[in-house]
C-alpha cells in the first residue's frame, strides 16, 4: 500500500482523504447493517470499505510488476473459480471457466454489454466500439465491417511488409535492439499509414507521442489535476482529436480520389448504400481504438513471440524451416502478399500459442444488464463481470502443461474446448481486427527469420507497470546477428 502512495506522488492527500472517509462509512455501517439471507447465494469474496471497496489492493497490483493477474490470482487461490469484489465503487464478478466464458459471450448482446472501467471510456471515447452500447455496437460493427475484408487485408500487408523491411535493415548487426520499442514504432506507422495515409511528418510524432499517453492513462486513477497520468492522457485524447479533425476536413476540401486508406472508404459516399453514415464523432473515436488496439496489443504480442521463440530452440528450428522455404519460393518478389502468409501454417500456430500463453488482454468485462446466474451463484443487474481470459489459457484442466511453449499442441484441432483461446474474444463482440493482428504478426515474424538470428539477453517475465495490456517489462532486449554475415 505504502508503494503505491509514494508512487503516485501528488494524489496522496486526495487518496488520504477518500480513505479516512471510507474508514468512517465503514465503521458507521457495520452498526447499521443487518443480515441478508441472500448473500449464501451471491459469489464469495470481500467488498472492501464502503466507496473504495479494494481499489487499492487492484491498483496495487498493477503497480507491481506482476500486474492485474496478481490480484485475481489471490483471490482465486481464496475464494475459487468465482467471486465478487468492488473496484471504483461498483461490483465486479471474475469467472475463469470456459462454460462461464460461453454464458457471457455467447449472450452478451442479451443479458450483457461491454464495459470497461470510467478512466478507459473516457479516453477513448464513448462512440469507440469497445464502449458503445449493444444497439449502437450493433450498428457501428455493421458499418466497420467491411474495412476488414480481405481486400483491406492485402492492403495491409502492402503497406507493412516494406516498414518492416526498411527498420530490420536499420538494425546494427551484432547490436542489442530492445524488440518492444522497434515494434511500437512499426505498428504505428503501419496502421497509420493504413488508416489515414500518414508516412511521416510532424502529425505522425505527434500522434505517437499522444498515443503513448493516452494508453499509459487508461488504468490511472481517474483523477483530474494535472500532475495526473489521467489528465494527462485526456489532454493527450484531445490533441488527437484535434488532429483527426484536422486530417478529416483537409481530405474532404482535397480534389485528390486517390487515397487508399480507412478514412477514405469511411468518408466515401457509395459505401453507406442502405445504411447512415458515421458521424465525424464515431469516425474518430473509432479511429483512435483502432490505433491503440493495432499498435499496442499487437506490438506486445510480437514482443511475446521473440521472446518464446528465443528460448524455445526446438520451435525455433522448425518455424525457421518453414520461413526458407517460402523465401526460396517468393525470392523474385520484392514484398510478401496476403497469400503468402497461408503458406506459414506452423508460423500461424506460434502466432497462436504465443497470444495464449502472454495473454495480452487478460480480462473482458461486461455489464450485467438483467438477473442472471453464473456458476450456481445469482448475479445482479447492474454488477460487472469479468472473464478472466489469462486463467483459462493457463488451466491445467484446458491445455496440457500451459506454461510451456509448445505451438505443435494445435496441431490437433481438438486440442481445447470451446471457449478456452479468448485472445480475441468470442461472440458477437470478437476483435474485428483479428485477421489484421495476425497478418501483422505473421509479416513481421517472417521478416526476422529471413534476416537475422537472435539472442534473448534477458529472461525476465516480469510486465509493466500500469499498462492495460500485458506488456513484457524488459522489452525484450535481443542480440542480433545478419544472416548473410554468418559463416
Amino acid at each position: 500500500m505504502f508503494e503505491v502512495l509514494q508512487d503516485v506522488g501528488p494524489y496522496c492527500l486526495c487518496l488520504y482523504a477518500v480513505l479516512g472517509v471510507g474508514a468512517m462509512a465503514f465503521v458507521m455501517r457495520q452498526f447499521q447493517q443487518q443480515p441478508n439471507r441472500e448473500s449464501s447465494n451471491i459469489p464469495p469474496g470481500s467488498l472492501g470499505l464502503p466507496f473504495i471497496g479494494e481499489t487499492f489492493h487492484f491498483m496495487a497490483s498493477i503497480n507491481s510488476h506482476k500486474g492485474f493477474y496478481d490480484f485475481v490470482r489471490l483471490r482465486t487461490l481464496r475464494y475459487g473459480n468465482c467471486f465478487k469484489t468492488n473496484i471504483f465503487g461498483e461490483t465486479h464478478v471474475f469467472v475463469r471457466s470456459t462454460a462461464s466464458a460461453k454464458t457471457i459471450l455467447n449472450n452478451e448482446m442479451g443479458r450483457f454489454s461491454k464495459r470497461y472501467i470510467k478512466s478507459i471510456a473516457e479516453l477513448v471515447g464513448n462512440r469507440s466500439l469497445l464502449c458503445a452500447s449493444p444497439h449502437h455496437h450493433k450498428l457501428l460493427r455493421a458499418r466497420l465491417l467491411n474495412l476488414f475484408s480481405s481486400n483491406s487485408l492485402s492492403l495491409l500487408v502492402k503497406h507493412l511488409d516494406p516498414l518492416i523491411v526498411d527498420a530490420l535493415s536499420a538494425w546494427e548487426d551484432g547490436g542489442t535492439v530492445i524488440v518492444l520499442h522497434e515494434a511500437l514504432k512499426i505498428t504505428l506507422k503501419a496502421m497509420c499509414k493504413m488508416l489515414l495515409s500518414l508516412e511521416s511528418g510532424a502529425e505522425l510524432e505527434s500522434l505517437q507521442e499522444d498515443v503513448s499517453q493516452v494508453c499509459k492513462a487508461m488504468l490511472a486513477f481517474p483523477f483530474r489535476f494535472p500532475w495526473t497520468p489521467f489528465y494527462k492522457g485526456l489532454q493527450a485524447r484531445k490533441r488527437i482529436m484535434s488532429t483527426l479533425e484536422k486530417i478529416i476536413s483537409r481530405r474532404r476540401r482535397s480534389l485528390d480520389p486517390n487515397f487508399e486508406d480507412f478514412l477514405q472508404s469511411l468518408l466515401d459516399n457509395s459505401c453507406w448504400e442502405g445504411m447512415n453514415r458515421l458521424t465525424d464523432a464515431e469516425i474518430q473515436d473509432n479511429i483512435l481504438t483502432m490505433i491503440i488496439a493495432g499498435q499496442d496489443t499487437t506490438a506486445s504480442a510480437i514482443t511475446w513471440m521473440v521472446k518464446y521463440l528465443g528460448e524455445n530452440e526446438e520451435a525455433l528450428d522448425a518455424i525457421k524451416a518453414e520461413a526458407e522455404q517460402l523465401a526460396d519460393k517468393t525470392s523474385k518478389n520484392p514484398f510478401l502478399t496476403l497469400d503468402d502468409l497461408n503458406e506459414m501454417p506452423y508460423a500461424s500456430k506460434v502466432v497462436k500459442e504465443s497470444l495464449r500463453m502472454a495473454s495480452v488482454v487478460p480480462w473482458f468485462p461486461r455489464l450485467v444488464l438483467e438477473d442472471c446466474e453464473i456458476e450456481g451463484y445469482k448475479i445482479k443487474k447492474g454488477w460487472n463481470v469479468n472473464i478472466d481470459a489469462r486463467s483459462i489459457h493457463l488451466d491445467p484442466r484446458v491445455y496440457n502443461e500451459p506454461h510451456k511453449f509448445n505451438p505443435w499442441r494445435f496441431d490437433d484441432e481438438q486440442c481445447c474446448k470451446p471457449y478456452s483461446f479468448l485472445a480475441f474474444g468470442m461472440g458477437a463482440r470478437t476483435c474485428l481486427g483479428i485477421n489484421m493482428a495476425k497478418a501483422m504478426m505473421l509479416v513481421f515474424l517472417h521478416r526476422l527469420l529471413t534476416t537475422y538470428k537472435w539472442k534473448v539477453m534477458d529472461s525476465d517475465s516480469t510486465t509493466e507497470k500500469w499498462a492495460l495490456f500485458s506488456r513484457l517489462r524488459s522489452g525484450c532486449p535481443v542480440k542480433v546477428t545478419r544472416i548473410t554475415n554468418i559463416e
